[in-house]
């Protein structure tokens, strides 16, 4: 069972995502220059808007990070340990399975490791139990790496000098599933721990303007509040890039993937789904934010219940949308994603799709997507809280038999 998710958001002029040159950033779709907002910034501002709006437990998400020495250290600190020597058996811990300080900031991990807060607190037991046996293991040193010239050689060293016992049940810690939603649903790889992977139950599509835009910019000034009055000028001057766009975008969710990341909590992944399409409704990305305030919720919701196959709409804007007398940029957006969905289900029928759901302030612009097939009518919901419930009850409850 997929959940997918379609939405249509219209921003004001603003820079949410920029590029290594300070510009928004986008991209060549059907022929013409489009408007663009990365996946990876997209998950962000959902994982981000999770945490903020209290959608999930603490013990229920994850942190992405390369302080994960320090953070264990600071853990057991709490408990009394002293942090110095906790921060020296953190590493000899980690470096037991593999995962190498920086050399040259051995507080550090080498790369971002993304990890439960369940599976944080189980190292943290882990170290307290073994407190004295790990205090006997002396850490490989990343300056000693260089010295050597041998990393794979320590690498080695380092592990074996963890018993196996600890070893063990450190990595059982890191490929049991977590309890950690946003985890189950992004996914990871640990590249030195590879049965520690987690298969996302989520794809996030980049957003792209369903128009063709062009970069503007911001001529700005800033005037120094204590210069004299008989003096003129400013005493800072700049660009800002800009555009505004009208966005498509696209997500799904894996419903028997998310269960099976959560270890077979159905309970938990309606919570999660749940915090995962409200979040990707409401949240935005910070990019620019105090200088042009672009806090501009979708005009159009809707989401798809399916048994099988995935269908992007993105295809619904080939032909860039353009506002007339009769229609705005949204309103026509609407239509033509409406025409899109009534030649996809056209073409390939309705075989598999279980639900449909749509919440607008824009109806009079939807046609085909006001019923999936014969059976199935009033798709069309008065709220997005309506959307959600109703949408987690078609993909969930039916199917896997939930309370």
């Amino acid at each position: 069972m997929f959940v997918e998710l379609h939405l249509l958001q219209h921003f004001a002029p603003s820079n949410l995502n920029r590029d290594d040159t300070g510009a928004p950033k986008d991209c060549y779709f059907g022929g013409v220059r489009r408007a663009r907002i990365s996946s990876q910034c997209i998950k962000r501002a959902i994982r981000t808007y999770v945490q903020q709006a209290n959608l999930l437990d603490v013990r229920e998400r994850a942190v992405r990070t390369k302080r994960l020495i320090g953070e264990i250290a600071a853990r057991l600190a709490q408990n009394g340990k002293d942090e110095s020597e906790a921060d020296r058996v953190a590493r000899v811990l980690l470096q037991g399975v593999g995962i190498q300080p920086m050399s040259d900031q051995p507080e550090k991990t080498e790369y971002l490791l993304f990890i439960g807060e369940d599976q944080i607190a189980k190292l943290v037991d882990i170290v307290e139990r073994y407190w004295d046996t790990l205090r006997q293991i002396d850490p490989a040193s990343g300056e000693d790496e260089q010295k050597s010239g041998r990393p794979k050689k320590k690498k080695k060293e380092a592990k074996a000098a963890l018993p196996e016992t600890i070893s063990s049940e450190v990595k059982t810690v890191l490929n049991a599933p977590s309890a950690a939603v946003d985890l189950a649903l992004f996914g990871r790889m640990i590249a030195d721990v590879p049965d520690g992977r987690v298969d996302a139950a989520s794809q996030v599509a980049h957003a792209i303007s369903t128009h063709q835009v062009s970069v503007e910019f911001d001529y700005f000034t800033a005037v120094d509040d204590l210069l004299p009055q008989e003096k003129t000028g400013a005493d800072m001057i700049g660009t800002v890039e800009f555009n505004s766009a009208c966005y498509y975008r696209y997500a799904n969710v894996d419903i028997e993937q998310l269960v099976k990341n959560l270890g077979g909590d159905i309970d938990l992944a309606r919570k999660g789904l749940a915090a995962f399409l409200t979040a990707a409704v409401h949240a935005v990305p910070t990019g620019k934010q105090n200088s042009f305030a672009a806090h501009n919720p979708p005009a159009f919701v809707a989401t798809v219940v399916r048994e099988h196959g995935l269908w992007s709409l993105a295809n619904a804007f080939v032909q860039p949308v353009r506002a007339n007398e009769q229609r705005d940029l949204v309103q026509e957006s609407i239509r033509a994603l409406d025409q899109y969905w009534a030649k996809l289900t056209g073409l390939y029928g309705s075989d598999g799709l279980r639900a449909l759901y749509v919440a607008t302030h824009e109806p009079e612009h939807v046609q085909a997507m006001r019923r999936l097939n014969e059976e199935h009518q009033n798709t069309m919901v008065p709220t997005v809280r309506d959307l959600i419930e109703r949408t987690i009850a078609s993909a969930l409850d039916n199917k896997l038999g939930g309370s």
